[in-house]
């Protein structure tokens, strides 16, 4: 990471620690300890799954909700790093607590994963909007897809020491509970996420702002409606937006979902965790990939290659049948989850005034929590329906299929069409926020 500056290595670092909590608590270890208490209390495996996607569903509509707002509020100087070292503290302590929750309280497993789901988005969106102080619009794409790259790399480093524990303990090893082994892995995630938030904290600034002003939620809220009313002026980002909230609906599901899934595959729990760190491997070099590709061929040209992947991928899911099958849809996604985010992310930072990211990337966090909420209650509701959770994966294909479809009427030229909204004087800070 040597080409790269203070900055950005500070923010990169923050997807390094934050990771583990992606692959632990939303992808691994926490979905099977969930899994097996829900199954100890008599909850069948597909209730027990839509249950889950209910508690996703439910944490993101709060966010999406609060994401405009909050969004608007920070764009004024001193707030973006605030609201990011708040959510990120419930996120971390959350996930400290889920360490003194015993297995049998299953409902109580539900309520601080939604606690840790809002923490953790609630600090990604004031996070992607730190890209444009970081770095500058010709590194977006480099920048951008190296942090995933970095999470993909970090993560693996307690989810490594996590599942050691969770092993050595069921081969009895250790004299600990396979319980107590993985309320372990919940306090090294948190401990891991909090550190690594750490040079975030200290190194990166709003250098793009609103200067303040008497009546700041007020006219927060009035610069939010104005916004609202000109949508239909800024054509680009709507539609991209609106092409974001399909695809990357079924890229999030998808995530939240693999382990559930493939537990009720009848595929154990050992070979889920190795094919998951697997995953992480692979998924990090694709993220760079996806990166230099989209300097070459462009941004736009790289989300298409990722949507058709997932689509394939939810094509594929249901036909599986095997650990084998499970590994070839494992993969498929490691090729391009991280690729996708990471353009998405710096295609919509470039699109947008600077000055207002914070505003923008609230909008950008509501298409994409409230495409949280239909994912997992479409999986939910089509694995209760028809008793089958291959079924509901593969009715993701309609929302890649919308997404691409809609991505292809994004206009070119989007960046800069939105200048016009700052609706006050701003400034450019170099120093820490006050």
């Amino acid at each position: 990471m040597s080409t790269y500056s203070k900055e950005e290595k500070s923010w990169m670092w923050y997807d390094w620690g934050h990771s583990a909590y992606s692959i632990i608590i939303s992808t691994a270890v926490f979905p099977l300890f969930y899994k097996a208490a829900a199954q100890d209390a008599g909850i069948s495996a597909a209730d027990s799954t839509a249950y889950l996607g209910y508690a996703v569903a439910v944490s993101t509509f709060i966010l999406a909700l609060l994401g405009p707002i909050l969004g608007t509020i920070a764009d004024y100087q001193g707030f973006k790093k605030m609201f990011f070292a708040c959510f990120s503290l419930l996120g971390i302590v959350a996930t400290a607590l889920l360490t003194f929750i015993p297995n049998d309280s299953w409902e109580l497993l539900l309520i601080c994963y939604m606690f840790i789901a809002i923490g953790s988005a609630g600090s990604n969106v004031f996070y992607d909007a730190f890209l444009v102080d970081v770095t500058d619009n010709e590194r977006m794409n480099k920048v951008s897809a190296r942090g995933f790259a970095i999470g993909y790399i970090g993560s693996t480093i307690p989810f490594i020491i996590s599942i050691a524990i969770i092993l050595l303990a069921e081969q009895e090893i250790l004299p600990i509970s396979v319980t107590v082994s993985s309320q372990i892995a919940f306090f090294i995630t948190a401990l891991w996420w909090g550190i690594f938030t750490l040079p975030m904290l200290r190194n990166v600034h709003q250098k793009h702002y609103l200067n303040r002003e008497p009546r700041i939620v007020a006219n927060s809220f009035k610069r939010l409606y104005e916004t609202l009313k000109q949508i239909k002026q800024h054509r680009a980002i709507f539609l991209f937006l609106l092409a974001y909230f399909f695809y990357i609906d079924g890229v999030g599901t998808i995530i939240t979902m693999s382990t559930a899934y493939g537990t009720d595959l009848g595929i154990k729990s050992t070979d889920l965790l190795i094919i998951l760190f697997v995953t992480q491997v692979v998924a990090a070099p694709f993220a760079i990939l996806y990166g230099r590709l989209a300097d070459r061929f462009s941004g736009k040209t790289m989300l298409y290659v990722g949507i058709c992947v997932y689509i394939i991928v939810c094509i594929y899911a249901y036909f599986i049948k095997s650990v084998f099958d499970f590994w070839v849809l494992a993969m498929l996604v490691a090729t391009s989850q991280g690729g996708i985010q990471a353009l998405s992310r710096a295609y919509f930072a470039r699109m947008v005034p600077k000055e207002n990211a914070n505003r923008f990337f609230g909008f950008y966090n509501i298409f994409d929590k409230f495409a949280s909420i239909l994912g997992p209650l479409l999986i939910g509701v089509t694995a209760q329906l028809t008793g089958h959770t291959n079924m509901g994966v593969f009715s993701l294909v309609v929302l890649f299929i919308a997404g691409i479809v809609i991505l292809m009427l994004v206009p070119e030229q989007g960046r800069g069409q939105v200048a016009s909204l700052s609706g006050g004087h701003h400034g450019r800070k170099t120093s820490g926020l006050n």
